[in-house]
């Protein structure tokens, strides 16, 4: 099966490996971002990507965006809801409130408002329906020390994929969510070094292969509508996760 996805943080990282993976099977991709060069350089000369510059926490902006995306190539079918940001790590006492609200913003309200319009769009067109994933993390069940920020709005999103499942059922909106840990990308970097564990130490943990991430997003994306991974954790064999703490 081939169709439209939109892929949000598309310019690097998951994003990236997951657009990529989508046009190389075929899709029509819907690549949104806030930089322009590098969704613009991901993009090309390849008509079945579009590149959408936008900021998901910005209401208009992720109207606009998916408006464009249906103008381009006329349904969405598939919504993978990936763009998230992080802050340095600090107890709640020292984390400034603009990081919070940062986070919130576009790791809870951006994912929010990229399923507001991708479910309103699979209401909308004919044949009715389409699949919402959303990126959860490890976060979202087991938190890492001084992360309460993070770890919140990945709590919540677990709140968020468990409810469009609920309500999409009538439309045939399928929603899962996949729950990713320790994949080797830039902003994942730190963690091969060294990184804070519950007991107080510092270890380097093990890392997986961005592309196995993004080849679990497209079995997603791929089953047919009558069935759903409603949630998938995929991640390094031997991180400290099971376990953790």
């Amino acid at each position: 099966m081939a169709g439209t996805v939109v892929v949000t943080g598309a310019s690097a990282g998951i994003g990236k490996a997951v657009a990529l993976r989508f046009l190389a099977e075929g899709w029509n991709v819907a690549l949104i971002a806030r930089r322009a060069g590098a969704l613009a350089g991901l993009a090309g000369s390849n008509t079945q990507a579009l590149a959408l510059p936008c900021d998901v926490s910005d209401e208009t902006a992720v109207a606009d965006a998916f408006a464009a995306t249906v103008g381009r190539f006329g349904r969405i079918d598939v919504l993978f809801n990936n763009a998230g940001i992080a802050r340095p790590s600090a107890l709640i006492d020292e984390m400034p409130v603009a990081d919070w609200r940062a986070m919130v913003d576009v790791n809870l309200t951006g994912m929010f408002l990229c399923a507001r319009a991708a479910f309103g769009q699979m209401r909308r067109q004919s044949p009715q329906g389409g699949r919402i994933i959303n990126n959860g993390s490890v976060s979202a069940h087991a938190p890492r020390p001084r992360s309460v920020a993070y770890t919140s709005t990945k709590h919540a999103i677990s709140g968020l994929t468990k409810t469009l499942a609920l309500d999409g059922r009538p439309y045939s909106i399928a929603c899962g969510q996949i729950d990713i840990g320790n994949t080797a990308t830039d902003l994942a970097a730190p963690i091969a070094k060294g990184v804070p564990q519950a007991d107080g130490s510092i270890r380097a943990e093990p890392m997986m292969d961005i592309e196995d991430v993004a080849g679990a997003v497209l079995h997603m994306a791929s089953l047919p509508l009558s069935s759903n991974v409603l949630t998938m954790t995929i991640m390094a064999t031997n991180m400290p996760f099971v376990g953790r703490g």
